[in-house]
């Protein structure tokens, strides 16, 4: 009986420790990265078809190497012209504007940014357009409003100055008389105003990066800043505004569509949107050539490599292909297959019709 007993349990033992062994490992969501065994066309970009204009990236570096260097990868993957839009105002932004267009005139655009300090004071708003109106003198070819604008600027008495507040007329005064354009960034994605559970698409984001949260404690709804944001483009109808990012509207492009056929001065760009883009591609692709002239090329974090993403999703028809940040998107893309007359008003015709001062030189007709 023993000996059956033994026998029994050694066998009980071999068999947990071959079940042990066939267990997945334990990982982590932020672990698991399943490599595709699809096969399928495949038509990897490093290079844009056409040359190109960036109107949304930020540069700090000024140095004279550093500059080299951005022009020279700017070169690998045929971006024409940057628009670097953490311009600044005063001596700051001439001195950039020196660092990048001394050397290189037609390569670099620079927007300014407003000084938000003392703004409830008398006349806060008359002294910053006439601080702009200087900055433009200086090199500044257009306005940047950064997220902040709206959430976090706040009078002394901890009122937060709205988008469509009225002291910043006299700039938009400016903006419309200069004809001089406004690319302006409101509130974050829908998704980091709402709970952090497990419906939440940006889920992953979130906990990898908590202060990205927009918790109603703290902020105004979603729905307040871009209502705010919109009675501001309404209230400007002279000034031409750039809405950052699809104006947060990249998954619902209908209603983005029902915007722009509402604010015809309101134009809108791609930068840090793609993934929106590339997982809807029929119905981005009839967006796109219904609003073709209003559409602008951004990428926002200055990263060559990640460019290549951009031109696969919008040139070519490639299908289920990995995107360059898990966190933004942990599906696949697939091409829109731009048709060329529309993808030339993308990469560069759009920005030169709308950004004071650029050379045509080395832009197709």
């Amino acid at each position: 009986m023993r000996t059956k007993f033994l026998v029994w349990a050694g066998a009980l033992c071999a068999w947990t420790a071959v079940v042990a062994q066939q267990q997945p490992p334990q990982m982590t969501i932020e672990e698991y990265e399943p490599k595709s065994t699809l096969v399928v066309p495949q038509h990897p970009k490093t290079r844009a078809k056409y040359p190109l204009i960036d109107v949304h990236n930020h540069q700090r570096d000024m140095s004279k190497e550093a500059v080299d260097k951005l022009v020279r990868d700017m070169d690998s993957i045929n971006l024409r012209v940057m628009v670097n839009l953490s311009g600044g105002s005063g001596p700051g932004l001439k001195k950039i504007v020196d660092a990048m267009k001394g050397r290189y005139p037609n390569r670099f655009v620079v927007f300014a940014n407003l000084d938000f300090k003392g703004i409830a004071d008398p006349g806060w708003g008359e002294k910053t357009a006439r601080q702009f109106e200087e900055d433009v003198r200086n090199g500044a070819q257009g306005l940047k409003f950064f997220k902040n604008f709206g959430m976090d600027v706040k009078y002394a008495n901890g009122e937060r100055m709205h988008v469509d507040d009225p002291k910043l007329d006299p700039v938009f005064e400016v903006c419309a008389r200069l004809k001089l354009p406004v690319l302006i960034h409101t509130a974050e994605p829908a998704t980091f105003f709402q709970p952090i559970d497990k419906h939440n698409e940006r889920w992953l984001e979130l906990k990898q990066f908590p202060a990205r949260a927009r918790p109603p404690e703290k902020y105004p709804s979603w729905e307040t800043l871009m209502t705010e944001q919109h009675n501001l483009f309404a209230r400007h109808p002279k000034v031409t505004f750039i809405n950052a990012h699809l104006g947060w509207l990249g998954g619902d492009l209908a209603e983005l569509g029902r915007l722009m056929d509402r604010l015809p001065n309101m134009y809108t760009e791609i930068g840090a949107v793609l993934a929106e883009l590339g997982r809807q591609p029929r119905f981005a692709r009839q967006w796109f050539i219904q609003h073709q002239d209003r559409v602008l090329f951004g990428k926002d974090i200055w990263e060559p490599s990640e460019y290549h993403t951009y031109f696969r999703v919008l040139e070519t028809a490639d299908e289920y292909f990995d995107y360059y940040r898990k966190r933004h998107a942990f599906w696949k893309m697939y091409g829109l297959d731009l048709p060329d007359d529309v993808l030339k008003k993308l990469y560069y015709k759009n920005a030169l019709r709308i950004i004071p001062g650029l050379s045509k030189a080395g832009f197709p007709d």
